[in-house]
């Protein structure tokens, strides 16, 4: 088994709010990985005294344990459960029910000498590859189904579609977003190798459409995540007159994580 890790922030000086970690139990059977990409607030007040990475460290750190300790749990019950505990650490001091207060997008994965089993909560993706070669993306694509109206500011995405029916979910507060994810299983089998990116990451295909998966996978196998993620630098600073990047950061958190089972 090979597993890669590697991230980058996006702006010098400013915390990395993207956070992994893989899973590799004593026993030496399978493993995992868990990957969150933390939401950044605008200025202002979120009804929380901590900042992302304080919640992703703490969320990311849970989902770490019940993936290698607790077999018997579904991946969606060990979201739910992480969120919980999660909003228990600080449900005291800060105001949950606050629509910014931290989140982030969830992307799991755990296997065994049985099967691959898969989670994917919002814009962050997952890449499964076959023993022939095919690779396939795990989307949660509720994001780029919200009308582009409703994402034009802050405060009409808010209102309108964060963490609502119809509009797209992330794992903030409350554990029952943990049945809104995205899951599956695949015979172990039927998996080489498989790859987490956050949105940072995933630009050099979502974005600047420099290849399809099975090329991103293709870069992620002969380069490495660090490899990938300094594709994407070099695609973000040529991009002066912002025709890919558009309205978007310039540089956004990015991470990566490969791994050849």
């Amino acid at each position: 088994m090979r597993i890669e890790l590697s991230t980058a922030a996006g702006t010098p000086g400013r915390p990395n709010e993207d956070w992994a970690a893989t899973v590799l139990p004593a026993s030496g059977q399978g493993g995992g990985l868990v990957l969150l990409d933390g939401v950044t607030p605008p200025q202002g007040d979120d009804g929380c005294v901590h900042s992302v990475p304080w919640f992703t460290a703490r969320l990311g750190g849970s989902l770490v344990e019940l993936s290698g300790s607790r077999r018997d749990l579904t991946l969606r019950d060990i979201l739910a459960e992480s969120i919980r505990r999660t909003a228990d650490t600080h449900r005291s001091l800060c105001d949950l029910s606050h629509v910014r207060t931290p989140q982030a997008t969830v992307v799991l994965a755990r296997w065994d000498e049985e099967e691959v089993e898969h989670l994917v909560l919002s814009d962050s993706v997952l890449l499964l590859e076959s023993p022939a070669g095919d690779v396939s993306a795990v989307l949660d694509d509720r994001l780029d189904r919200v009308p582009a109206e409703f994402l034009a500011s802050e405060e009409i995405a808010d209102a309108r579609v964060r963490n609502k029916e119809g509009g797209f979910f992330t794992a903030a507060a409350d554990p029952a977003v943990a049945v809104r994810a995205v899951t599956g299983r695949t015979p172990r089998a039927g998996v080489r190798a498989l790859a987490a990116l956050t949105d940072g990451a995933s630009r050099w295909t979502e974005m600047f459409r420099e290849g399809d998966w099975a090329a991103c996978l293709g870069v992620l196998r002969k380069e490495g995540p660090e490899g990938l993620i300094g594709r994407v630098r070099t695609l973000e600073n040529a991009d002066t007159d912002r025709t890919h990047l558009g309205r978007g950061k310039a540089h956004d958190d990015a991470t990566a994580v490969y791994a050849r089972l």
